[in-house]
């Protein structure tokens, strides 16, 4: 069983964010925690714009949160979002990797700690290689990783760097990863 959902993007990565969590029934099972680089110095409205939405509910992640099932986590700007085995939520504002915080490899990485096989990776469009080294603990921990395909991407960097890493289970076109979740998390096709 599939217990938490981890989602990478840059580049493009609002819209899409918006059409896969918006595909998402209200009674999803699951946590989804979302790093999407963002401007650094700027207040984000990423969680009022995803509120208006989708059926699930939305939150900038603050220090000890604790993940909620059904719940969406997002990455507050200049903060590196890290989950604990306990099931709460860190920010950190250590270096930056791949020249972003926050950064998809260290949220991966920490979700592959914690959550081992009930954990889902999923790489959406963006510029530069963020994510590919934290799909590989993922994928080495019996985790799924869904790539966003080329031909949807509005920006292939991340998503290729993933695909070529040889350890993507589903490469899919932007609207067919909500179902895949939906999928994989509650048996449902």
């Amino acid at each position: 069983m599939f217990e938490i959902i981890a989602i990478a993007a840059s580049a493009g990565g609002l819209n899409a964010i918006i059409q896969v969590l918006s595909h998402l029934p209200a009674n999803f099972p699951a946590s989804i925690v979302v790093v999407q680089h963002l401007d650094p110095n700027s207040r984000s409205f990423m969680a009022d714009i995803l509120s208006r939405r989708i059926l699930l509910s939305v939150k900038q992640a603050a220090e000890g949160d604790r993940l909620e099932k059904g719940k969406v986590y997002l990455a507050p700007p200049n903060h590196h979002l890290l989950i604990n085995p306990d099931g709460t939520l860190s920010l950190s504002q250590s270096e930056l990797v791949h020249f972003v915080r926050p950064s998809a490899d260290l949220l991966f990485d920490s979700v592959a700690a914690s959550y081992r096989d009930r954990a889902i990776a999923v790489v959406l469009t963006g510029t530069g290689k963020d994510g590919f080294m934290g799909i590989e603990a993922i994928h080495k921990m019996g985790g799924i990783v869904i790539a966003q395909d080329k031909k949807t991407s509005s920006y292939f960097g991340m998503p290729d760097a993933a695909i070529k890493t040889g350890m993507v289970n589903f490469i899919l076109p932007l609207p067919e990863i909500a179902d895949k979740l939906v999928e994989l998390v509650m048996g449902e096709n």
